[in-house]
């Protein structure tokens, strides 16, 4: 047995048999539901429009959270064993136990009868691997840990944007296509509620006076490193020069990863014309107030698709991204949008405003089958056997239209 498994074969047998201890004493609750995430401290994104929804329908159900961010120190590590203990019970217990990620107690016990585990992925379509498609990647399991720990195991449902990524949920988690269900993304809804869009603008504006009447750049760089161990970023591109460039008429936005240390690196000079913007914002209402989205192998390139504003792809280690994790499409074909790696080419580009929206149009139906604000009413009825709508039939697709800046 390879030692550096030890403390995780301890934790895994510990977790199976308090379950197991559970299940004997304990019944299923018909009415419990569990959401349960360590992406974030609190509740949001697809959990949060699911939860929501589902409330909604059922107020009589008994809801649980737990929701806490994953620590890599040790003693994050080590309060994190505690939180995976109290989390059994709530899976031996709940009719629904529902995540958005990667969720390791899950991994480790065989599921009784009468509990649905299921899976909200956090990221939308297909685009960089995950899961068992990066088997010993990098960035993914060995298959030696893999031995010991079946990854994305025991889903009972998988919900997806579209019918074109099944196959690629299907490798990445290990199942059938058959249990991963094309219904869209809860929290794209938020792009179809108006109100929800004309107060997120309100509150940044409020906040940020300067940027009324500026074009917004919106920079999303993707996480480097392990989810426990993300790398230090170091920006690529470069603010001093971008500025100089674009002038006055602009404003960057910079949104890092959950997992990304938020050590801000923006020169005094640049802090004018460049913000580093914390947690007080979700992602979705940081894109409705950019007028550019400058990403790199970032899903968010879906979700931004939404809006048929322009997607500018800016990579300068293709390569060393090529070997560390990899993508299902040849990504220069794939993008939507022009490719740069030097930044005095990249802001000569947003200056010339040569915005060609074809490929976003393209894009964005080759991967959501509905557009219509109402895939956590779709999911909620399907979780509960309510087929108001055929599984894969196509809504009439159509852009958020009542989105708009101030």
């Amino acid at each position: 047995m390879n030692l550096k498994f030890l403390p995780t074969i301890i934790v895994k047998y510990l977790l199976r048999s308090i379950y197991f201890i559970v299940v004997l004493l304990f019944p299923i609750n018909k009415k419990k539901v569990t959401f349960a995430s360590y992406r974030s401290s609190k509740l949001e994104g697809n959990l949060k429009y699911v939860y929501q929804e589902m409330a909604s329908q059922y107020p009589d159900y008994q809801y649980h959270f737990f929701i806490k961010k994953f620590k890599g120190s040790i003693w994050g590590r080590i309060e994190y064993i505690f939180h995976m203990l109290k989390s059994i019970y709530a899976i031996a217990t709940s009719k629904y136990f529902i995540i958005d990620d990667y969720y390791f107690p899950i991994y480790v016990i065989k599921p009784r009868g009468g509990t649905e585990i299921i899976q909200l992925w956090h990221a939308v379509g297909a685009f960089k691997k995950f899961g068992l498609s990066t088997v010993n990647k990098s960035f993914g399991p060995s298959k030696d840990y893999l031995r010991h720990v079946k990854v994305h195991s025991n889903y009972s449902k998988v919900y997806v944007s579209g019918e074109n990524v099944v196959p690629y949920y299907a490798e990445a988690f290990g199942m059938e296509e058959s249990k991963i269900y094309p219904l869209g993304v809860p929290r794209t809804d938020f792009f179809f509620d108006f109100d929800r869009v004309r107060e997120a603008n309100e509150k940044f504006y409020v906040e940020y006076p300067e940027m009324i009447n500026k074009k917004v750049l919106l920079y999303a760089p993707t996480f480097r490193g392990s989810s426990h161990a993300p790398d230090n970023f170091s920006c690529p591109i470069d603010i001093g020069i971008l500025r100089k460039i674009l002038g006055d008429e602009y404003a960057l936005i910079i949104h890092l990863h959950p997992y990304m240390k938020k050590k801000s690196w923006i020169k005094e000079e640049d802090q004018n014309f460049a913000f580093l913007i914390d947690e007080k914002y979700t992602i979705e209402e940081l894109m409705v107030v950019a007028d550019i989205l400058i990403t790199d192998y970032s899903s968010i390139i879906f979700d931004y698709s939404l809006l048929e504003r322009p997607i500018i792809f800016y990579a300068n280690d293709l390569q060393a991204y090529l070997q560390e994790r990899d993508f299902y499409f040849e990504y220069r074909n794939f993008i939507p949008g022009p490719l740069f790696d030097e930044t005095t080419t990249l802001g000569d580009w947003i200056l010339n405003e040569k915005y060609d929206l074809t490929k976003i149009t393209e894009f964005k139906r080759s991967f959501f089958d509905y557009l219509d604000g109402s895939s956590a009413k779709r999911i909620v009825d399907h979780i509960h056997g309510k087929d108001a709508v055929k599984i894969g039939q196509t809504s009439p697709r159509k852009s958020p239209e009542l989105i708009s800046k101030p």
